[in-house]
């Protein structure tokens, strides 16, 4: 099973980075180092070709206290962010202009999923930040986060509901 960069691009994953990693693979790859070093010490195992072990890969759950993989990273980011732009002040100041770039600039930088973080610092270079309101800010941000999507396949979320799935709650009355 491979990682894909944000461009779909197969990648190496960093073995000992599950923000650059999905959860299950990871877990596997954990997995597998775990059993080969008690293989290791067992000598009835180490000539054991069936390859099989005694763990089932069917017990894959993800448990609420692990640290983060990268797909929970971006929706809790995404979360994060969209929630920010969602109560941005419809007229914001020179200083609250200033530092919500600045907050972008320094996100881009230190984000812990190094490729996610490069392609954010090109985007942002690319498109930069809008704030001058909080739709101007929503939007961009909305539009920011469905070139990710492209890029991973994901489906595309239509900007002109942005304040409804973000700050007001959907029409319908779901969020109630």
């Amino acid at each position: 099973m491979s990682n894909y960069d944000i461009y779909g691009t197969p990648t190496k994953p960093n073995n000992n980075c599950r923000t650059c990693t999905d959860f299950k693979f990871w877990s596997k790859q954990q997995r597998q180092i775990f059993h080969k070093a008690d293989d290791a010490k067992d000598p009835a195992k180490v000539n054991d070709t069936s390859g099989g072990g005694s763990h089932n890969d069917s017990n894959d759950y993800e448990r609420d206290d692990c640290p983060l993989d990268k797909n929970k990273l971006g929706r809790f980011t995404w979360g994060l962010l969209h929630t920010m732009a969602a109560f941005y002040t419809d007229n914001p100041t020179d200083s609250e202009k200033k530092d919500m770039k600045s907050f972008f600039d320094v996100f881009a930088r230190v984000y812990p999923c190094e490729y996610c973080a490069r392609d954010f610092q090109k985007d942002l270079r690319d498109n930069p930040v809008k704030v001058n309101s909080q739709k101007e800010f929503s939007t961009w941000l909305c539009n920011f986060h469905n070139r990710v999507n492209k890029k991973l396949g994901k489906p595309l979320f239509d900007c002109g509901k942005v304040n409804e799935r973000w700050r007001d709650g959907w029409l319908d009355g779901s969020c109630d």
